[in-house]
């Protein structure tokens, strides 16, 4: 049992869901075994206390709609990874920061305030008129689909459908 009252198996299993996850879409799990154990650890807490994996780094409100942006991996990961070479929780890090070619930095949390994020979310849904089917965006991994909605899990990442936006 860990400190966080999940069984050492089920974060084992979770690390390698990552590990497997990172590889298949071409990212790398910071090269630090305890960092990433920590933080699986997290996501584990997380997953049972809200009933999803949650950023650990981050203050869940518990309601999946309201967190949906902060789901490992969050939506930051890409545009974090490209500016810090590491997500906000450094998890994910670039190929120069695995090789320790470049110092991990403090991310600066991108995340807007919850006002903003609502506001956010009204404009995904207004959408283009006069298109047979909306448009769907994984907010994962940007895989598109067009049907009437989006499917249960992304063929290319293998995300939840919640982590679908409606595109166009």
């Amino acid at each position: 049992m860990t400190g966080g009252g999940i069984g050492e198996e089920v974060v084992e299993e979770k690390i390698k869901t990552l590990r497997r996850d990172a590889e298949a879409g071409g990212y790398i799990l910071n090269p630090d075994a305890e960092m990433v154990r920590k933080l699986a650890e997290g996501l584990c807490v997380n997953e049972g206390r809200y009933g999803y994996p949650s950023c650990p780094c981050r203050l869940a409100s518990g309601s999946r709609e309201d967190d949906r942006d902060i789901i490992c991996p969050c939506d930051y990961r890409d545009p974090d990874l490209e500016e810090f070479g590491a997500c906000y929780c450094a998890l994910y890090v670039s190929p120069a920061v695995a090789r320790g070619e470049q110092p991990l930095v403090p991310v600066p949390e991108r995340r807007p305030p919850r006002s903003a994020r609502k506001g956010r979310a009204s404009v995904a849904r207004s959408g283009v008129a006069g298109l047979a089917y909306p448009v769907w965006r994984c907010r994962v991994c940007g895989y598109l689909c067009a049907r009437e909605r989006p499917p249960l899990v992304c063929p290319v990442c293998k995300a939840s459908q919640d982590r679908f936006e409606r595109f166009m």
